[in-house]
C-alpha cells in the first residue's frame, strides 16, 4: 500500500482493507458495527486474504463468522504465505492471482495500472470468462481467429474446474449465469471444446502509453490450482520501456 500521511493507530485504514479485499467500504463498515451479520464465505476469505492470516487465524475467523472451512469439492481461494511473499518481490512486474474458475483474487498496482484497476469490480465481474464473454472485456488485443481461441480455452479450463470441484456451488452458478447470458459460452460448453489458457505473447492497448507487446506467462501453484499471470517485456526493448512508464504512472495514480 501507498504511504498515507500520519496515523493515530497501528494497522490498515477501513479503506485500505476494502482495497486489499475486492470489498465495499460500507460493507466493511456495517460488519465493524454488527450490522452485517452473515457474510459470505468469498467475504470471509477475502478478509483473510487481505489480512494475510496464518491457516489457524484463517480457521478461527471462519469459525467467528460461523462459516466451515471451504472443503475439499470447492474452488481453492486461499493464497498461501509463501506464494504471497513471492508476490511482495514483483513490485516492477504486472501480476494477478486467478483461481481455478478464473475469479481474480490479487492483482498488484503494476498489473491494475497495465490492465485497468479491479478494486471496484464485484461479483461475476472478477471473474474473467464473465467478463470476456459477457462483460465489458479487455485491454487485450485479438484478431477473431485469437478471439476464439481464447474464450474456447476460457470455456475449457472453466469445465475442468466444475469437473473437479462438484460442490461449488458458486461455481455452479456461474456457469448458470454464463449460460443465461452468453450463446458464445451455451455454444462453446455443450460442445465439449477443449483447450487451455496457455501463455502467449499479447498486445495490451494501453489509453495513456498505447500498444504494449508483452509476454504473458501463467504459472500453477500445486496444491492449491491458482493461477498466477505475469507479464513481462524482453530487455532493451521498446515494449519494456513503455511498461515501466506504465508502472510508474500507475503508482503515481495509486498514491493520489
Amino acid at each position: 500500500m501507498p504511504a498515507g500521511g500520519q496515523r493515530r493507530a497501528a494497522g490498515l485504514r477501513r479503506e485500505e482493507l476494502a482495497l486489499l479485499a475486492g470489498i465495499s467500504v460500507d460493507y466493511i463498515t456495517r460488519l465493524e458495527q454488527g450490522r452485517a451479520v452473515h457474510p459470505s464465505v468469498q467475504v470471509v476469505e477475502a478478509l483473510g486474504r487481505a489480512l494475510r492470516l496464518t491457516p489457524d487465524e484463517r480457521e478461527h475467523l471462519f469459525e467467528l463468522a460461523g462459516l466451515a472451512l471451504p472443503g475439499p469439492g470447492t474452488v481453492p481461494a486461499h493464497i498461501p504465505p509463501s506464494v504471497q511473499r513471492l508476490l511482495d518481490r514483483l513490485t516492477g512486474t504486472p501480476v494477478a492471482v486467478y483461481d481455478a474458475c478464473w475469479t481474480l483474487l490479487l492483482a498488484n498496482p503494476p498489473y491494475a495500472a497495465l490492465m485497468g484497476d479491479p478494486s471496484g469490480w464485484r461479483g461475476n465481474d472478477r471473474n474473467s470468462v464473465w467478463r470476456n464473454l459477457v462483460g465489458a472485456g479487455g485491454r487485450v488485443r485479438h484478431t477473431p481467429e485469437s478471439r476464439r481461441a481464447f474464450e474456447t480455452a476460457l470455456v475449457a479450463d472453466l469445465r475442468t474446474a466444475a469437473a473437479r470441484y462438484p460442490d461449488d456451488q458458486r461455481l455452479r452458478q456461474l456457469v448458470a449465469d454464463l449460460r443465461a447470458n452468453s450463446d458464445r459460452f451455451a455454444e462453446l460448453w455443450d460442445s465439449g471444446a477443449v483447450g487451455r489458457h496457455r501463455s502467449a505473447r499479447k498486445t495490451v492497448d494501453h489509453p495513456q502509453v498505447g500498444p504494449l507487446t508483452l509476454d504473458c506467462d501463467v504459472l500453477t501453484v500445486a496444491g492449491s490450482d491458482l493461477r498466477i499471470m505475469v507479464y513481462t517485456a524482453g530487455p532493451g526493448t521498446a515494449d519494456a520501456e513503455r511498461l515501466e512508464l506504465v508502472t510508474v504512472l500507475g503508482t503515481q495514480a495509486f498514491a493520489g
